[in-house]
């Protein structure tokens, strides 16, 4: 971890998705714009790696997502990133059952959840996302029956991963969650969510 705190801010982590160096902003056509947008994403999932920095990085990537093109490759292929979304997921385990959840550890998760649904709804990182079994983690989510809201984002939010997975028609993605327990999981969902949570599914 220290090893990934002292790596350098201007990573080449742009070179596998065809942009220029930053240090040429409007070399092959692209616009300055653009690249500063790629370095900022660059930027804050480097953060990622640091549980200092994680929490705004957190924010500040889940509120923009959309404005960063190829985000979702770029967070599954910097090194690091992935395990520590899961991190953030799993630490909050323990306060599901007894339900101990408080607002702040739901905006947060949900933040790296938010971030989770970007990989699987690329075309990229979608199979990949699939392959390794990260949509397991959020079954637990989906199995919480507390009605509070810090409850209902956190379900609401673990639906999204799943809709941006069967957004598209792919008989592996079908297959793979009707062979785990999604469908029981959905089933409690409606019955404990609000109508938001029901008309999500």
């Amino acid at each position: 971890m220290k090893q990934m705190m002292n790596m350098p801010q201007n990573l080449s982590m742009n070179a596998p998705f065809g942009l220029p160096s930053t240090s040429n902003p409007t070399s092959a056509g692209v616009p300055a714009t653009k690249d500063r947008k790629m370095a900022s994403a660059e930027h804050l999932v480097l953060d990622l790696s640091n549980p200092d920095l994680r929490e705004s990085a957190l924010l500040e990537l889940s509120k923009k997502r959309e404005l960063f093109q190829d985000l979702a490759p770029l967070l599954w292929n910097s090194f690091g990133t992935i395990a520590a979304l899961l991190q953030e997921i799993v630490c909050i385990y323990p306060v599901l059952s007894p339900p101990n959840l408080t607002p702040v550890q739901s905006n947060r998760v949900c933040n790296a959840l938010a971030l989770l649904q970007c990989v699987a709804s690329h075309p990229d990182t979608r199979m990949l996302f699939l392959n390794a079994h990260i949509p397991l983690y959020l079954y637990p989510f989906l199995n919480t029956t507390s009605k509070s809201r810090p409850f209902e984002y956190l379900r609401l939010t673990s639906l999204g991963v799943i809709g941006a997975l069967v957004k598209v028609d792919d008989t592996e993605v079908i297959s793979f969650l009707l062979s785990t327990e999604i469908i029981p999981l959905c089933l409690r969902t409606m019955e404990m969510g609000s109508e938001l949570s029901k008309t999500s599914l």
